[in-house]
């Protein structure tokens, strides 16, 4: 498969929630990654954030990822990163270990690697003291779960080359990231600027005892959290203004800034007593829960909402969700055809998985999600004929003029998806195919529905259907040969309503 990203080497220095998210996030683009991490459970640590990833992952998107990239645990920080394009330093919140980490990296990576610091706070300037290099070291502050939250603030210091900053976003873009770059250094950037002042307050109210962890967090999510994972804060409030806009709001609502409501100024003293206030509640608040499976269920809940805004603005995305659907284009673009398992046999072209948004008020697929990769698989069986996204720009393509489709059973969230694809007949303009939809694994799976589909080649331009080139034609000759050796499924041609016969299926 073509690779996406501009680098083909990582190296991660620190393999905690960071580093090993970051891990996740560069092997899942296909890009080699090797670790230095001197915790003796770093193997254990990075593998288990790799597996939440990869399964968050197979309920984000249903594009064709590129082959995983390769996963090495290196004895030393020079063996690491001595062939790295790519530096990634996500070591613990001092800035003497910080340093003295940089200069080994400095020194032991090629002169052209980028190095990327994953602070939270410190700016880059102090950073980049004493390194030979310095023009290569930037801020790249990233967001937990890397590998699911696209964005990473990109901070350059005093001696930090233009040209790596636009290097840096351009393999974060590859990746399926947002690189936002902030025009000037300050402690903690912007994003932990806000995080930190929402996090004073919050202490405040906990410590006054207005109210506790649980409803603190109910408030957030259940009102402007929603908002913020959409339109962030200045646009929200731009809609609070009315047809009057931003000018507005201020007008109305600035005054409030001079209120008493707020301790933002008054640091709370996190003295023992309130840790223990705070760690208690918290404890409470889990339920039982582990961080694995706090995790997994945060994973499930963004793939919703970034699927939700995938789904914005009839289809061409909003936000976060957006980002998504141009890195699933690009991912299209560069995925070769499928290669068929046994052109003998009905063609294995999609597996998936049930994604936490597909799932409707029972707790299963949804009607429409069925569709969706019944039609995923008629576009992969179109690539594997030669009607790809280039084919499609040149003014042609084949589209969908009938579909029966039959419910046959249930899917469940996180079940494995296949679908499978016979060729029934063809001509110079139509296609008529059959998909059957299995869900489960091994002696487990079972078939969960069917679609019959009439397809005809159209110009595009003209709006009307038109005869195939020879070398669609030739193609789809050779697979129709070898599937008109197979049984006519019997679900083919059923009319609605139409019992299914006793006598199973091919």
């Amino acid at each position: 498969m073509t690779m996406l990203a501009p680098i083909s080497r990582a190296a991660c220095i620190g393999g905690g929630v960071i580093g090993g998210g970051w891990i996740a996030r560069f092997l899942l683009a296909g890009i080699d990654v090797k670790v230095f991490d001197p915790h003796p459970e770093a193997e254990r640590i990075v593998g288990e954030v790799l597996a939440n990833a990869e399964r968050a992952y197979g309920l984000l998107t249903q594009a064709p990822l590129p082959a995983r990239g390769r996963l090495s645990f290196c004895s030393s920080l020079a063996e690491a990163v001595k062939e790295a394009e790519w530096v990634q330093e996500s070591v613990p919140e001092r800035l003497d270990l910080k340093h003295r980490v940089l200069a080994e990296i400095d020194a032991a990576a090629p002169a052209t690697a980028l190095i990327g610091s994953s602070t939270s706070g410190l700016k880059p300037t102090d950073l980049q003291e004493g390194l030979t290099h310095p023009e290569r070291l930037f801020v790249a502050h990233p967001y937990n779960p890397v590998y699911l939250l696209p964005l990473v603030e990109i901070v350059g210091g005093s001696a930090t080359a233009p040209a790596t900053i636009e290097r840096a976003k351009e393999v974060l873009d590859a990746i399926g990231m947002k690189g936002v770059v902030i025009a000037r250094e300050i402690e903690a950037f912007v994003g932990d600027r806000l995080l930190e002042a929402l996090w004073r307050e919050a202490l405040w109210l906990i410590k006054d005892d207005i109210c506790d962890v649980e409803t603190l967090d109910d408030v957030i999510r259940y009102s402007f959290g929603l908002r913020w994972a959409q339109m962030g804060l200045f646009q929200t409030y731009r809609i609070a203004g009315g047809e009057a806009g931003m000018r507005h709001f201020l007008a109305q609502f600035g005054p409030c800034l001079q209120w008493p409501w707020t301790k933002l100024t008054d640091v709370v003293d996190l003295d023992d007593a309130l840790v223990e206030k705070i760690g208690a509640q918290s404890d409470a608040q889990a339920a039982g829960l582990s961080i694995r499976e706090l995790e997994r269920i945060r994973d499930e809940n963004l793939v919703g909402i970034v699927q939700a805004l995938k789904a914005g603005r009839g289809g061409e995305g909003w936000g976060a969700g957006k980002l998504l659907a141009d890195f699933e284009r690009r991912l299209l673009a560069g995925a070769p055809a499928p290669a068929p398992t046994d052109p003998t046999a009905p063609l294995v072209l999609v597996e998936t998985r049930v994604s936490p948004a597909w799932i409707d008020y029972n707790g299963h697929m949804t009607e429409h999600r069925y569709l969706q990769v019944f039609g995923d698989t008629t576009d992969a069986l179109l690539r594997l004929i030669g009607v790809d996204l280039a084919y499609v720009q040149g003014g042609h393509s084949y589209y969908t003029v009938e579909t029966h489709l039959r419910h046959l059973d249930e899917a469940r969230l996180g079940e494995t998806l296949r679908t499978t694809c016979q060729i029934l007949s063809f001509d110079e303009k139509r296609l008529h195919l059959f998909h059957r939809m299995f869900a489960g694994k091994g002696e487990q799976e079972r078939e969960i529905a069917t679609a019959e589909q009439m397809l005809l080649h159209v110009d595009t331009a003209k709006g009307r259907a038109a005869a195939a080139p020879d070398a669609i034609l030739a193609r789809l000759r050779t697979l129709e040969s070898a599937h008109a050796r197979l049984a006519i499924p019997h679900g083919a041609g059923r009319a609605v309503g139409e019992r299914r016969q006793a006598v199973g299926t091919d």
